[in-house]
């Protein structure tokens, strides 16, 4: 069963199962989407890019790379709609982060890595010389 929400669309109260807005807010994503689907689907607007779905359609941007993000509209087909990375914001047109924030993270990750290699090399040289005793003659 699904919890007690409110929409973030129109803020109604809704159960919150599969679907993140109220039904009636579905309905009307569904009417965008239909929208923006048949404007695009015509071959004189198949290159347009977001902003001019937009100012043709009036479906706000956000929806727009919303259906892109959830591969309801696909870049293969319509190559200039993309959506942002969630890190940098930047658009990209598949995946979830751009390459350049990907490269930084895997940077991170490698650095991370030799930072935990070299301790633990300082923590086997450290237990070798609680080992050693020495003792003085007098």
């Amino acid at each position: 069963m699904g919890d007690l929400a409110n929409c973030p669309r129109c803020n109604a109260l809704f159960m919150k199962g599969a679907a993140t807005v109220c039904p009636a807010c579905v309905k009307k994503e569904e009417a965008d989407f239909q929208t923006v689907y048949a404007f695009i689907r015509k071959k004189v607007n198949r290159t347009a890019t977001v902003d001019d779905i937009v100012r043709e359609t009036g479906v706000p941007e956000k929806q727009i790379r919303k259906f892109v993000k959830q591969k309801r509209l696909h870049p293969a087909h319509f190559p200039n709609l993309t959506y942002g990375c969630e890190k940098c914001g930047r658009s990209i047109r598949e995946g979830r982060i751009c390459e350049g924030c990907n490269q930084s993270i895997q940077t991170g990750l490698q650095r991370e890595e030799r930072n935990k290699e070299f301790s633990e090399r300082i923590k086997e040289t450290k237990k070798d010389y609680g080992r050693t005793y020495y003792s003085l003659d007098n």
